[in-house]
C-alpha cells in the first residue's frame, strides 16, 4: 500500500479526473457518436461512475495487494474498463464498442470481458455477498495446505448504497459471522441516490450497528480534509452540525443547484453563525467545499485503507459521495440513467484541456512532463501487478461403482457413493467440498460428514458424542473438515457454490463443490444460481427429494417445475436418473464435466423413493444415459408406440409397458436421464448440421408413432418430444400443487400411475 505522500495524492487526484473523463466519454461515444441501427438508448450510467472515481483510483493505484480480488459495482463497469485502458489491458476498439456486440460489457463479466475481472456483477447485492464466501474458501484452501498463507488476499466489494437494500446482503453477513470470515472489505459508495429517488436517512444510521454486531470494523468517511479544516475555522462548528443533520434529499438538491443555493440555504438556516465560512468562499469555492465528502478525498480514502489493513478483521467502509460528482447533473435525483448532452461533454472536455479529436488519448490535456510522470506512476502501481486467473490443476476421477441392492432410491445411492469416496480417499475425495442449507442429513450427506467432518477455522468438538449421547451423526469441526454447513438460506447456498466453484481460477487450486438442497426450494435462490452459472463457476447441485413422490410432505415440498428451470438455465446440465447405476455413471461423468474447459455445472434431481433396480445385460446403455436417454425396453423396428419416462416414476412406466406389450406390438420404453440434453441436442441439430441423439433414439419408431410421456414434474418437461419427428404425444405429469397422501392415492389423483399410462396410450392410439 502506497503511503499518502503529497506526490502520491496528487497523482491519484489526476487519475481520479482521468477516470471520470474516460468513463464519461466512453458512455457518450456509445450513445451519441456511434451509429445506432435500432434506435435504442445504449445507456451507461455516467453519474454512477462519477461518484466512484476517487474510490477506485485510490484503491487500484495505491492500495490493492498482489492477491486481492475485487467485485466492482455493476454501474461502475466503465471505470474498470478505463483503469485497464490506462494499464494497457483494454483496447481502444473494445472501449469504442462499449455495450455493442463484442465490445466492453455493460457490467463486469468474467467470461465476456477481455480485461481481468475477478467476479462478475450485474444483479445487485450478489457480487458483494460472494466476496464473503470467497474469503471463506481462501481460508479453506490455506487450512487444507492448497494455498500458501503468503498468497492470501483481501476479497473486496465496491458497492452502491442501494445494494444495502438487498436481503441477500444480510443473509451473507449473518452466515459470514457464523464462519468467522476475515480479509473482507465492503466499500460503500454512499451517494444517497438510487435509481428512482434519494435513499432513506433513517435506515442508514443503523448499518453501523448491524455490521459491528457481526464483528466488522466500520469506518465512515463523511467529510474530506477541506471540510474538516473548515469545521476547525470560525463558523465551522455550526456548519458541521448543519451537515450532519441535513436530509439526503436536501443535500442532493443543493448540490445540483450550486454555490449560490448553498449560500442562501446556509445563511437562512444558520444566520450569523455561518458568516465567517460564507465570507471566506465565493460561490464556486463554496460548492467545492460542500462537495468535499470523504469518498472524494484521496487522503481520507488512503487513511481508511490503511486502517482496514492493520488486521484481517472484515471491514465496512462507508464513503460519502456525490452522485454525478464533477458532471453537470451532479446531485439531480434523475441522474441515475442521465446522459450528458454533446454541449455538456464538450464543456467538460474543454475544462480538462483536451483538444477535440484527442478524447481517447490516455493522457490528453496533461502536458508532456505530467503525462510522463503519471504514466510511470500507473506502471509502478499495485494495479499493474495484479494477477487474473491463476493456473490450476486437474483432479483425476476414479471409477465409481454403483451401490449394490435390489431396491434403492437415488438419494440413498448418492449418500452411499459419497461415503465410499470418503472412505477410499484419493485425489478426488480430497478436493470435494460439500455444503447444504441445514438439510445435510435429509439430503443424504450425513455419512460423508461423519467421515470428513465440518470445516471450521477453530476446532469444534461433538458435544453429544463426548457426553455419550447416541446419535448416527458424529460431526466434529476443524480446519481439516470438508463440509460447510449453512443456515436456511438458499441464496447463500448458491453463492457458496459460486465461490467454491471459482476457487481454481481465483486461487489456483481446484475444488469440486457439491451442494444439496430440497428440490422445491431451488426457486428461492434462482437469482444466485443464475449468477453462479453466468460467471462459469463449476459445481454439482444435488436437489433431493423431489416431486409428488414425497407423498405425505404435501404441496409445499412437492416440486413441479425444476426440470423446466434447468432446461432454461445456461451453464447448467440437468440429470434425473432413475436407478443407482445411472447415478453412479452420471456422477462419474459430472466430476469430469465440471473440470472440462468446455463443460458446465451439473444438477441432479433425485428421489427418496426406493425402486427395484434393473439387471443389465451389458454396458451398452451407458453412452445413451450420459447423452440424455436410452431404451430400457427397445422398440421393434417400425413400432407404432413408445412410453417415455424419467426418474422415480420408472416403476409405473415399466408396469404399463408390461400390461401393454402384447396389445401394442413392438412397444418400447425410453428412459430419459436428461430432457435438458436431449432438447439442447435437438435444437442444435435444427439450426446446424448432424443428427441429434434424440432423433436417433426415436428413429426406430414408425413416423406416425404415438408417445406417452411420464414424469414427476411439469408435463412440458417431455411433451416437446413430439416435435422431433412430428409424433403425437399424450403428456402425463403434474400441473397442480400437490397435497398430502400416500403414493397410491397421489399417483391416482394426478394421473401418474400405470393405469393412467395405459389409458393415455389408448387415447394416443385412437385414429385422428
Amino acid at each position: 500500500m502506497l503511503p499518502p505522500t503529497p506526490e502520491t495524492i496528487a497523482h491519484l487526484e489526476s487519475l481520479d479526473t482521468r477516470l471520470r473523463w474516460l468513463s464519461s466519454w466512453t458512455i457518450h461515444n456509445a450513445n451519441h457518436l456511434r451509429d445506432s441501427r435500432d434506435g435504442l438508448k445504449v445507456g451507461g450510467h455516467q453519474a454512477s461512475c462519477a461518484s466512484m472515481t476517487s474510490i477506485m483510483a485510490s484503491l487500484y493505484f495505491a492500495a490493492l495487494g498482489p492477491n486481492d480480488r475485487v467485485a466492482v459495482k455493476p454501474h461502475a463497469g466503465p471505470l474498470l474498463h478505463a483503469i485497464h485502458y490506462l494499464l494497457g489491458n483494454q483496447s481502444l476498439e473494445k472501449l469504442k464498442a462499449f455495450r455493442a456486440f463484442g465490445g466492453a460489457q455493460s457490467y463486469p463479466s468474467r467470461t465476456k470481458d477481455v480485461i481481468p475481472v475477478d467476479f462478475s456483477t450485474g444483479s445487485v447485492g450478489l457480487g458483494v455477498a460472494v466476496t464473503a464466501f470467497a474469503s471463506l474458501f481462501q481460508d479453506y484452501l490455506v487450512a487444507h495446505g492448497r494455498l500458501a498463507p503468503d498468497q492470501m488476499g483481501r476479497m473486496i466489494a465496491l458497492m452502491g448504497d442501494a445494494e444495502l437494500d438487498e436481503g441477500n446482503i444480510y443473509e451473507a453477513l449473518i452466515e459470514g459471522y457464523k464462519h468467522d470470515i476475515r480479509n473482507v472489505w465492503w466499500i460503500v459508495d454512499y451517494n444517497r441516490q438510487s435509481l428512482d429517488h434519494t435513499t432513506a436517512d433513517r435506515m442508514f444510521r443503523r448499518f453501523d450497528d448491524m455490521f459491528e454486531t457481526c464483528g466488522w470494523r466500520v469506518i465512515t468517511l463523511k467529510h474530506g480534509k477541506r471540510l474538516q479544516a473548515a469545521f476547525a475555522a470560525p463558523g465551522g462548528a455550526a456548519l458541521e452540525a448543519w451537515i450532519d443533520a441535513c436530509p439526503n434529499a436536501d443535500y442532493a438538491a443543493l448540490t445540483y443547484q450550486g454555490g449560490a443555493a448553498w449560500r442562501q440555504r446556509l445563511a437562512a438556516d444558520l444566520g450569523p453563525a455561518i458568516a465567517p465560512v460564507l465570507a471566506a468562499h465565493d460561490d464556486a469555492a463554496l460548492a467545492l467545499l460542500m462537495n468535499d465528502l470523504g469518498g472524494h478525498c484521496i487522503a481520507s480514502l488512503l487513511e481508511a485503507y490503511a486502517e482496514a489493513a492493520r488486521d484481517d478483521r472484515p471491514c465496512l467502509i462507508i464513503a460519502y459521495t456525490v452522485k454525478g460528482r464533477g458532471l453537470p447533473f451532479a446531485g439531480h435525483k434523475d441522474n441515475h440513467a442521465g446522459l450528458m448532452t454533446p454541449t455538456q461533454i464538450e464543456g467538460l472536455r474543454d475544462s480538462l484541456g483536451i483538444a477535440p479529436g484527442a478524447e481517447w488519448e490516455p493522457w490528453a490535456g496533461l502536458g508532456d512532463n505530467q503525462a510522463a510522470a503519471l504514466k510511470a506512476f500507473v506502471a509502478a502501481s499495485p494495479a499493474a501487478r495484479l494477477p487474473h486467473n491463476r493456473p490450476f490443476d486437474a483432479v483425476p476421477v476414479p471409477a465409481i461403482p454403483a451401490p449394490q441392492g435390489e431396491e434403492q432410491s437415488t438419494q440413498s445411492a448418492f449418500g452411499r457413493i459419497l461415503f465410499d469416496l470418503a472412505k477410499a480417499g484419493g485425489p478426488l475425495s480430497e478436493r470435494i467440498v460439500t455444503t447444504s442449507p441445514d438439510v445435510t442429513v435429509s439430503t443424504g450427506l450425513g455419512p460423508w460428514v461423519n467421515a470428513r467432518g465440518l470445516f471450521r477455522r477453530q476446532q469444534m468438538p461433538d458435544v453429544f458424542r463426548q457426553a455419550k449421547i447416541p446419535s448416527p451423526q458424529k460431526w466434529q469441526g476443524g480446519s481439516a473438515g470438508q463440509h460447510v454447513e449453512l443456515g436456511i438460506a438458499e441464496h447463500n447456498l448458491f453463492l457458496v457454490l459460486a465461490a467454491a466453484g471459482l476457487a481454481a481460477p481465483l486461487f489456483g487450486s481446484r475444488l469440486i463443490p457439491i451442494g444439496t438442497v430440497y428440490d422445491p426450494f431451488i426457486a428461492r435462490g434462482l437469482d444466485a444460481l443464475n449468477y453462479a452459472c453466468y460467471q462459469d463457476a463449476r459445481f454439482i447441485l444435488v436437489a433431493t427429494p423431489s416431486g409428488l413422490t414425497l407423498g405425505p410432505e404435501g404441496g409445499a415440498h412437492q416440486s413441479i417445475n425444476p426440470p423446466l428451470i434447468a432446461m432454461g438455465q445456461p451453464g447448467l446440465v440437468h440429470y434425473e436418473p432413475a436407478y443407482a447405476d445411472e447415478l453412479a455413471l452420471l456422477l462419474h461423468h459430472a466430476f469430469g464435466h465440471v473440470q472440462d474447459p468446455a463443460g458446465e455445472s451439473v444438477y441432479f434431481r433425485l428421489s427418496t423413493r426406493s425402486i427395484a433396480q434393473p439387471v443389465r445385460a451389458d454396458s451398452g446403455w451407458q453412452a445413451g444415459a450420459i447423452a440424455g436417454g436410452y431404451w430400457l425396453r427397445p422398440p421393434a423396428p417400425g413400432a407404432e408406440a413408445a412410453i417415455v419416462a424419467m426418474g422415480a416414476l420408472m416403476p409405473e412406466a415399466l408396469a404399463a409397458w408390461e400390461a401393454l406389450r402384447d396389445e401394442v406390438p413392438g412397444l418400447g420404453l425410453l428412459s430419459v436421464t436428461s430432457p435438458d440434453l436431449l432438447h439442447r441436442g435437438w435444437r442444435a441439430a435444427l439450426i446446424g448440421d448432424g443428427t441429434a441423439h434424440v432423433e436417433g433414439l426415436l428413429a426406430p419408431l414408425a413416423p406416425g408413432a404415438r408417445l406417452v410421456t411420464l414424469c414427476d414434474a411439469a408435463p412440458a418437461s417431455l411433451s416437446w418430444l413430439g416435435g422431433v419427428r412430428g409424433q403425437r404425444v399424450v403428456p402425463l405429469g403434474v400441473e397442480r400443487f400437490g397435497q398430502t397422501g400416500d403414493l397410491v392415492d397421489l399417483f391416482g389423483e394426478y394421473g401418474l400411475d400405470a393405469d393412467a399410462v395405459t389409458a393415455a396410450m389408448a387415447r394416443a392410439l385412437v385414429p385422428r
